[in-house]
């Protein structure tokens, strides 16, 4: 994770977000007499979150944990993706 002060990040702002863009890593921007602030990628972003929502339920995260575990045993079932556009479900011709 890399910080940076304001200062730096008004100088370099461009480059700065090059850097979270390329590397997907968090940049932690630090202001004082202020609560440093982190910027990452929309994607990243929406990662956190949707991890976020399914474990906020204990439920939900023991069966995901269990779900983990069964497919590190090799008991994990391999689906193939259809493409809900495709009226056939066999994919492009």
């Amino acid at each position: 994770m890399k910080t940076m002060s304001v200062t730096e990040l008004r100088a370099s702002i461009a480059e700065a977000l090059d850097g979270v863009e390329d590397d997907a890593e968090e940049l932690v921007i630090t202001r004082a007499g202020h609560e440093p602030m982190v910027v990452v990628s929309l994607a990243e972003y929406e990662a956190l979150k949707e991890t976020d929502y399914l474990l906020r339920s204990p439920a939900m995260a023991e069966r995901l944990r269990r779900s983990i575990e069964q497919d590190q045993m090799g008991h994990g079932t391999v689906r193939e993706l259809v493409d809900p556009d495709d009226e056939a479900g066999q994919g492009a011709a």
